[in-house]
């Protein structure tokens, strides 16, 4: 069986056929040496697929109602009044035994020589428990990988597991184990961090299982302020630092990235001129801004509404794979105020502007320094453009991916005005 695949997708696929080939690598990556055809032999794992096989988001697993119903009411917080319906609809459905009436599609793996070398028995010796496995399947991105629910055969959550399966994925994943191992050792009032519980390697993939954050608790109202002492926390976690932007180690990181992407882009890729346009006016704007005295802290990296909880004590943040220590103070508040306007359907071009235009208000409670908000949401476009277009976002069928259309004119225009 073949890995999961790390080459470009065509643009014009749709999500779904995206989805259905993401699914059938994932089933292949987790289960070698089964088939999910019904050919003979002895049954591994049985999932039902939720919605469909046509449009696969979440493999649950069969044998246990009360597995099954845990596996969807615990997975991901629906961001919707509808959504929430739909998903206990599907959980009272699971735990009643009723669910063939709604979900039809299901996924049978056997295997010939009687399972062998699973994820399942893999993550039991790991773990030194029983677990089943749920299997989320995602949107198209660069950054996809295999995220699994570990849930006890009494239908308590245990953790996560995700699996790095290509160059990106696995330094994703390895990025992660270090944020958490990193913030182990930090003393947070505010903000909770998943544990890891397990970080090692199988037939090739980077796994990182980390603990079950209890996002199923009662949700408080989260506050501006509550967020910004969280997001303050964050950012001092590695230590605090002032100096000039032209000379600083952040800027060195960012065009030696934007070096190494002018490097990898062939002058016949779709991408080139995005690339050239980005490196051009990242350089022009620390150019203008070289005597220009920053201070500089960790961020969380993708710190939006889907990847965070707020409970009565605690805030809940999860997804720590863009960890990164020594960016300009407020980054996390600049991109959470961008990715909450794109989750309410703001057209993405009038978010960017509208992030850049509040950049003041956003970055007043960390006490930057003063008239540098506008330049600090600059350098975090270009530190995003520059992720987006290093992982080939557009290439791999993101929404978003495809800067031109939306961050870069932003960019370039603010820039040329400074």
């Amino acid at each position: 069986m073949s890995p999961i695949s790390t080459a470009p997708a065509q643009l014009t696929r749709s999500d779904a056929q995206l989805r259905g080939q993401f699914l059938r690598e994932v089933l292949q990556l987790l289960y070698p040496q089964c088939s999910s055809t019904g050919a003979p032999g002895t049954r591994v794992a049985e999932y039902v697929v939720i919605p469909d096989a046509r449009r696969p988001k979440l493999l649950v697993p069969l044998g246990s109602r009360r597995v099954a119903a845990a596996a969807v009411r615990r997975f991901a917080e629906p961001q919707s009044r509808l959504a929430k319906f739909k998903r206990d609809a599907v959980a009272v459905a699971l735990q009643s035994g009723a669910w063939p009436a709604v979900l039809r599609d299901r996924v049978r793996l056997t295997s010939p020589a009687g399972g062998g070398d699973t994820i399942d028995a893999f993550l039991r010796q790991a773990l030194g428990t029983d677990v089943r496995v749920s299997i989320h399947i995602g949107p198209a991105r660069a950054n996809r990988k295999p995220v699994l629910q570990l849930i006890s055969p009494d239908g308590q959550t245990i953790g996560f597991a995700k699996l790095g399966v290509g160059p990106l994925t696995r330094r994703l994943v390895r990025a992660e184990t270090a944020a958490l191992s990193a913030l182990s050792h930090v003393q947070l009032s505010e903000v909770t961090v998943p544990s890891i519980l397990h970080a090692g390697q199988w037939r090739g993939t980077q796994v990182l299982v980390q603990s079950a954050l209890p996002v199923w608790q009662p949700r408080a109202a989260l506050t501006p302020a509550r967020l910004q002492r969280a997001m303050a926390e964050v950012a001092a976690a590695c230590g605090l630092t002032q100096g000039w932007l032209a000379t600083s180690p952040y800027w060195a990181d960012l065009r030696n990235r934007l070096c190494q992407l002018e490097a990898d882009t062939a002058a016949a890729d779709r991408a080139a001129p995005e690339v050239a346009q980005l490196s051009q006016a990242a350089r022009f704007l620390v150019e203008r801004c070289s005597e220009l005295s920053l201070r500089y802290g960790a961020w969380h990296g993708d710190w939006a509404p889907w990847n965070m909880a707020n409970l009565n004590g605690s805030l809940l943040v999860w997804d720590w794979e863009r960890f990164t220590p020594g960016v300009p103070l407020g980054f996390d508040a600049v991109h959470y105020d961008l990715q909450r306007q794109l989750q309410d359907g703001v057209d993405p071009q009038t978010a960017v502007e509208g992030t850049v235009r509040r950049a003041p208000a956003l970055l007043e409670p960390f006490e930057v320094v003063p008239g540098s908000a506008e330049v600090v949401a600059l350098l975090y476009l270009a530190d995003l453009a520059t992720r987006y277009l290093t992982d080939r976002q557009a290439e791999a069928g993101a929404r978003l991916g495809v800067l031109g259309t939306w961050l870069l004119p932003v960019l370039i225009r603010k820039v040329a005005h400074l």
